[in-house]
């Protein structure tokens, strides 16, 4: 498989009714969703709970599957924890995280296939800052749907992150990998689950 040939899409479901979800499915052709949501329910949009979901998207011939054990982002191993709080490095070094990476590759090599969290701003999610940065750093095409439908390459949301940041995009001590890997971890602290227990089964924080 060469990953290069690869092209994947990320998507958060936020608060979107399930015709607009879908819409936004299609308009970016999209024939699979893998779920990186740790726990695949929402307590506040029960529409996009893993058995209404994958019953959804079958009636319009999207596939469907979980991956939220692999590449969730709140692992039951509790050595991906530092004081409590999940590092995304920790969990990109598991071997359960590289096969979800495989799993993923392997249906995308078939499918149009789109990374589905929760999150509607995808520097806001771990599927951007853990799972789609993993998958560009094998030299797959990555881009995010937000959710007015506009499709962003993940080069383009880690300048974004930079610029949020406040942080440069060029640097004369320090490669652009270094400069994102640094604005990574800042993000990181500011959202990644801090708890240092396994998963709630209950949705909501930081899927």
């Amino acid at each position: 498989m060469n990953a290069a040939r690869l092209g994947l899409l990320t998507i958060g479901h936020s608060t979107h009714a399930a015709a607009a979800f879908v819409a936004l499915l299609k308009r970016h052709g999209v024939t699979a969703v893998a779920d990186v949501r740790s726990t695949p329910h929402s307590r506040f949009n029960p529409r996009f709970d893993r058995e209404p979901l994958a019953a959804a998207l079958a009636a319009e011939g999207v596939r469907y599957l979980w991956l939220g054990r692999a590449l969730g982002g709140r692992p039951d191993d509790p050595a991906c924890y530092v004081e409590g709080r999940i590092r995304y490095a920790r969990v990109a070094a598991t071997e359960p995280f590289r096969r979800g990476l495989a799993r993923v590759l392997r249906e995308a090599a078939g499918h149009r296939t789109a990374l589905m969290c929760a999150e509607k701003e995808p520097l806001d999610c771990h599927r951007t800052l853990l799972v789609a940065r993993a998958l560009d750093g094998k030299g797959v095409d990555v881009a995010h749907i937000h959710a007015d439908g506009a499709l962003e390459p993940h080069g383009a949301a880690m300048d974004r992150l930079l610029d949020r940041l406040k942080m440069p995009r060029d640097d004369l001590f320090r490669t652009r990998e270094e400069l994102i890997a640094a604005a990574v971890a800042r993000q990181e602290g500011r959202i990644a689950h801090a708890n240092g227990a396994p998963p709630a089964r209950g949705g909501g924080g930081a899927p």
